[in-house]
């Protein structure tokens, strides 16, 4: 697990006024809540705040939130960004203790996709999803989990459970049932070839 750190004030003056002046001084308002503890207003730098937001890991990672020279441990719950610019307008984090499990979403990295048995035999990847909901320890978070596409053939996918993921970590649609074990990746035939076996088929009858 890697750790983030990102430096926050206090603030008192909340609404959408108070919002608009912060981000016209290139400030972003935020809001830690969760825990035991009170809801906190805060305000983060703009820059911070875009260069955090460039790292993948910031998105699923414990982030040390120093508000005032105190640290608290958050996660990302949430951006609001600008519809036209994707400039982070406000941001939610939540309150993290070491000894309860948080859910949170992580991304997927797909490998050897292109030396994987499918893609050579012609095939093209359709991927379904890109990130997948996990329960764990904060200490236990992934900043992200493979998925090895080497092995997978043409006409074959990768469901939630075949997916190798860290001790600790659970992938929380498998608790939900076998019916939740959803399609994560596959290599399908190219639609020419598709639409061939098809129209043989069908002479065939």
């Amino acid at each position: 697990m890697s750790e983030f750190a990102i430096d926050a004030v206090a603030r008192k003056d909340v609404g959408k006024g108070a919002s608009r002046r912060l981000r016209h001084a290139d400030l972003v308002p935020a809001i830690i809540y969760g825990g035991e503890a009170a809801p906190v207003q805060v305000t983060l730098e703009g820059k911070a705040v875009r260069k955090a937001l460039e790292a993948e890991g910031f998105y699923s990672q414990v982030i040390n939130l120093n508000v005032d020279g105190t640290v608290q441990q958050a996660i990302l719950k949430d951006v609001q960004r600008h519809p036209a610019r994707g400039d982070a307008m406000h941001m939610d984090f939540l309150r993290v203790d070491a000894a309860h499990e948080v859910t949170t979403t992580v991304s997927l990295h797909f490998i050897n996709e292109e030396t994987s048995v499918g893609v050579k035999a012609g095939g093209a990847v359709a991927h379904n999803l890109q990130e997948v909901e996990v329960r764990c320890l904060p200490s236990a978070l992934p900043e992200f989990i493979e998925v090895d596409m080497a092995a997978v053939e043409m006409g074959a996918s990768l469901h939630l459970s075949d997916l190798v993921v860290p001790a600790g970590v659970v992938l929380t649609q498998l608790a939900h049932g076998e019916d939740h074990d959803l399609p994560v990746v596959s290599i399908n035939a190219p639609r020419g070839a598709e639409e061939a076996e098809s129209e043989e088929a069908e002479g065939e009858e």
